[in-house]
């Protein structure tokens, strides 16, 4: 096994055999003839070997014992190229490597700062929901002190469960003496806002909020040493993404593993954990419960719906011995019952737009980056919005970059802070935790777990009431699109077939556990297959078939993709610093280095291959330096975002 990180440790883990059953880059490397180690100096060879720590094999499975093995390979290959680029960095840059010696606060000093943020709610207004907040929350430091292992927190939409599940992770650290708090999102729409929801409650320790994504743009990072720590994780509290940290975790590169070691004791906690897919099911659980049993992790799986994850009969992979840190959640699900849920059949454009111009404030979440494009426009056109007005309507889709949708989150807020008129359609990127609050909400059919998350964005405070005072629900109408919106992707057709299959019997309550338990029956439990097959559709366990012998690093890591469609990366000239930033790239005589990159990523757009392809042939991409540049700033439009069908470029508007 110790070949596997020798050998890698400059390009990477190696495959055992390759795909077409030749010899690998392991078996020619273990050929090489090798100087003598005895030739070392000394004091290396005088260095004791350190005992190896207790570790937990499984029995009487050859498959199992080998995914074990590439665990521990990769956490030996992480601890390894870490410390080669440390003493690398040591050597060569001194003032770099100085900055990481900087001690970060321990566990029980962010608890402790925590514990002061919190107290402030202790003097907030008695409603119903800050009433179950507080219960979420003592009940998350109440289990804090329970052995390691898995837990679950579920507690519906608007609970509290980010800061609580927070209060948890950093008493639970204390109390086992464990090393970080690693937070997962499932997707990258709502990781700023929930970092920054941390760095709010650790103030002034907010530093030391690490934040690790794809769109994160360096010149935001606070310090110098936060942009080094992003490099191995090395920081006590990580908010990250799940395709970060899951695809890491299966990863053969030297960039990705590096991280690998620094999630060993530690707390993670798994955000929404019903969204991770269905095929990878099987390799996910699996490498979850490796962590728990042989790294000293605990991991916390919260969830707004119910506890998907948990063995049962039906589902015989899933995680056993799962603590719940609230035992009984009927009574959170009936009191938090801050809404009404109607299933109205199929609406066309035209009648759904008609409905949503009744309401001063509303939401329309679809399916399809094309749907909402063609109701914004629509719905603008029938508010009568004019260009010089202040936006009334927007749109918010994954057709815009990152920065862009930041700012349009920040103007629906200041709208509906003043209660101001705001109408917005939105593909799902807004369900997975954006905290917005409206009084109604328009869902297409989906799964029935989008359903709720829809629903988390509806009267989020429980606060709506009437002319005397009284308290009201929030009104949720679930649509089946009309035939006029080019249907519902392949992606998410299980989903929303499933939560068809169970209206018959629980259309008057869609929210309530017993749907939610049918819909997961249908979607998650009985989705195997033959043995198990469809809980793994890419064959990732297949990678490690034989003990110790058959490690198949490299394939392993080129299937297991959170995200397995191929998305090309076009930078977009959205305001005047995207277009700086392109000019500079333009002009460079060489590739740019790693921090330009990062700085371009908040104005970038990704787009499968067809969308990829329609960009080319109407001749609005530059290349430089193998990057994607969106060449006329007439295809990127200010509310809808990229715009395939717009032709021709104009680069000297982008150079000069």
């Amino acid at each position: 096994m110790l070949a596997y990180a020798i050998a890698g440790h400059h390009t990477g883990l190696p495959d055992n055999i390759d795909g077409n059953g030749g010899r690998s880059g392991l078996e020619d490397r273990l050929k090489k003839k090798i100087p003598d180690y005895h030739a070392a100096p000394a004091t290396l060879l005088a260095i004791p070997t350190p005992s190896l720590p207790p570790f937990r094999w499984i029995a009487g499975n050859d498959r199992s014992l080998s995914f074990q093995a590439a665990t521990f390979v990769r956490m030996l290959f992480s601890c390894l190229v870490d410390a080669d680029f440390l003493a690398t960095e040591a050597f060569m840059q001194q003032e770099r490597a100085a900055v990481r010696e900087t001690s970060p606060p321990d566990m029980r000093t962010l608890a402790d700062q925590l514990d002061r943020h919190l107290a402030q709610f202790d003097a907030s207004p008695t409603t119903r929901v800050n009433t179950h907040r507080r219960q979420v929350l003592q009940a998350c430091r109440d289990a804090a002190s329970s052995p390691s292992g898995f837990f679950d927190l579920t507690v519906p939409t608007g609970g509290g469960k980010t800061l609580s599940s927070l209060a948890f992770a950093l008493r639970h650290a204390v109390a086992h003496d464990l090393k970080r708090v690693i937070y997962a999102i499932p997707f990258t729409s709502i990781i700023e806002q929930n970092a920054d929801v941390f760095r709010r409650a650790l103030e002034p320790l907010a530093e030391h909020v690490l934040e690790h994504h794809s769109n994160l743009d360096p010149h935001q990072e606070k310090t110098e040493r936060s942009r080094l720590a992003a490099e191995n994780w090395d920081a006590p509290l990580i908010v990250t993404t799940n395709v970060q940290l899951l695809e890491s975790l299966f990863a053969s590169r030297t960039s990705a593993c590096r991280k690998l070691h620094r999630i060993a004791r530690s707390v993670i906690i798994l955000d929404e954990a019903q969204a991770l897919p269905v095929e990878l099911l099987t390799p996910t659980l699996a490498m979850l419960q490796e962590l728990v049993r042989n790294y000293g992790c605990t991991v916390v799986l919260c969830t707004a719906t119910q506890p998907a994850l948990l063995r049962r009969d039906d589902f015989p992979i899933g995680l056993e011995q799962v603590k719940p840190i609230i035992p009984d959640t009927r009574p959170l699900f009936t009191d938090l019952r801050r809404v009404n849920v109607s299933v109205e059949g199929q609406l066309d454009n035209q009648m759904l737009v008609q409905r949503l111009g009744d309401h001063p404030r509303v939401l329309c979440i679809v399916n399809t980056r094309r749907h909402a494009a063609e109701l914004f426009t629509l719905l603008r056109h029938q508010t009568g919005q004019t260009v010089d007005q202040e936006p009334t309507v927007y749109h918010l889709s994954a057709r815009m970059c990152p920065a862009h949708r930041r700012q349009v989150l920040q103007a629906i807020r200041n709208r509906l802070a003043r209660q101001q008129a705001c109408r917005v359609i939105s593909t799902q990127l807004i369900e997975a935790g954006v905290d917005v609050d409206f009084p109604v909400v328009y869902r297409a059919m989906a799964g029935l777990d989008a359903i709720a998350q829809a629903a988390g964005r509806c009267n989020r405070e429980g606060l709506l009431c009437d002319e005397l005072g009284r308290l009201l629900p929030g009104e949720v109408f679930v649509f089946e699109p009309g035939q006029d919106t080019g249907g519902l992707p392949v992606m998410f057709r299980a989903g929303a077939n499933h939560t068809q299959e169970i209206l018959p019997k629980h259309a008057d309550d869609l929210l309530a556990p017993p749907a939610i338990e049918a819909y997961f029956k249908l979607h998650y439990w009985q989705k195997g297959g033959q043995n198990g097959r469809d809980w793994d559709k890419r064959d990732v366990m297949k990678c490690f078939e034989h003990q110790g012998t058959h490690l198949q690093f490299r394939e392993a890591s080129q299937k297991y993709r959170l995200i397995p469609n191929e998305e090309t990366t076009i930078v977009v000239p959205f305001n005047e610093d995207a277009e700086k930033l392109i000019r500079q790239l333009l002009t460079m005589p060489d590739p740019p280095g790693r921090m330009f990159l990062r700085q371009l990523q908040p104005f970038t757009v990704s787009v499968h291959e067809h969308e990829l392809q329609r960009l080319h042939d109407n001749q609005v991409l530059i290349e430089s330096h193998g990057l994607w540049i969106l060449g006329n700033d007439k295809a990127y439009d200010q509310n809808l975002g990229l715009i395939s069908e717009v032709a021709g470029r104009e680069p000297e508007g982008l150079i000069g």
